[in-house]
């Protein structure tokens, strides 16, 4: 198969089989090291802007292309653990992280923990017991139209809330866009960042994350300098949220982050339509391709109300846990929503019948 020099090539796991048992060696690929197996690739290559190839071809055809072959490389290579204090969070299995929003406006439950720390807390401990691996700590709303949050007031919002839960021994991760409130928080005991512009809307930040050495999560959308919202037209909305995350990962490594330590998110609803949504979710296979973590965060989101008669987002349970199921499919690690129990439930199912089928004879 001969390929355009000057193409860009990508590889989307295709095919996927409940087991490796009963495959013949190099039949089948391992996804990320963790519990889907798959028989072919979509192959897309582009030149000019345009897709001038797109087929399908088995793992063992990849010829000897050497770009096609780091690819592969990267797509089934195991990710490295994540190594959140006294807690490790395997990334061979999808794990729950659960949101604890500290915000008078969020989407869907805005206001619930507001001005009481220890009830945040105690909150966020029971995330932790329903099945959450990590705690996800938020201050600022970042929904459609929410108004920016003085840092001062985001710090003072959170951090109470993640010291308690530090000592209680949880693993927490905070989710800001500004430097100050990142040191505060990691300060007082977070142990992952969760950046939804990716560590370009406050210049600091990229330092912040590098100098803690600390994991992140580098999370797409079409403005990050600003709203996280505005723009988003695209013209091949999954290559392009892929380049731009692909790019975004080599700018942070060459600043001094340690590739192992970047997760990547596709933003599903940020600045994008429903069908730009449904595109991303159904290739988000594509995105090992990168060689990280991917995280998905779509939990009771308008896409869901969209497709279920305009459900409010409290009414948004099923499409979620649909959703979820969907991602732990495609390989994504790390499952972020506000249902925890519900959705730890659905992904120990999944894990039980994936279980069941590598010991079928």
């Amino acid at each position: 198969m001969d390929l355009p020099l000057n193409a860009r090539l990508y590889l989307r796991p295709v095919q996927f089989v409940d087991t490796p048992v009963g495959h013949d060696d190099g039949q089948i690929a391992r996804l990320a090291g963790g519990l889907c197996w798959f028989a072919a690739y979509e192959l897309i290559a582009v030149e000019g802007g345009k897709r001038i190839l797109q087929r399908t071809i088995a793992v063992t055809d990849l010829s000897a292309d050497e770009r096609l072959q780091a690819l592969a490389a990267r797509i089934s290579a195991p990710r490295v653990p994540l190594k959140l204090g006294e807690r490790v969070v395997r990334l061979d299995q999808p794990q729950v992280m659960g949101i604890l929003n500290v915000t008078p406006d969020s989407f869907s439950d805005g206001g619930k923990h507001v001005g009481d720390p220890a009830a945040a807390a105690k909150a966020g401990v029971d995330l932790s017991v329903a099945g959450a691996a990590i705690v996800d700590v938020g201050g600022e709303s970042t929904r459609p139209g929410a108004a920016t949050v003085w840092e001062g007031d985001e710090i003072e919002r959170t951090v109470p809330v993640i010291e308690r839960l530090a000592r209680s021994g949880a693993a927490v991760s905070i989710d800001t866009r500004k430097a100050a409130v990142m040191e505060a928080a990691l300060g007082a005991g977070a142990h992952l960042v969760n950046d939804v512009s990716a560590l370009l809307y406050d210049e600091r930040a990229l330092e912040v994350v590098a100098k803690a050495g600390c994991p992140v999560v580098l999370m797409h959308s079409p403005d990050p300098a600003k709203t996280g919202h505005e723009g988003g037209n695209y013209g091949d909305v999954l290559l392009h949220v892929y380049d731009w995350l692909d790019r975004r990962v080599d700018e942070v490594v060459a600043r001094g982050i340690d590739r192992e330590r970047v997760l990547i998110d596709p933003g599903i609803g940020f600045g994008k339509s429903l069908q730009d949504n449904l595109a991303l979710l159904n290739g988000l296979a594509l995105f090992h391709g990168i060689g990280c973590g991917v995280v998905l965060g779509a939990s009771r989101k308008r896409m869901i109300g969209a497709l279920s008669n305009e459900a409010p987002a409290e009414a948004r349970l099923g499409g979620s846990l649909a959703v979820a199921i969907k991602g732990a499919e495609l390989g994504a690690q790390l499952i972020r929503v506000h249902d925890v129990f519900e959705t730890a439930q659905a992904l120990r199912i999944w894990r039980g019948m994936r279980d069941a089928a590598l010991l079928a004879r």
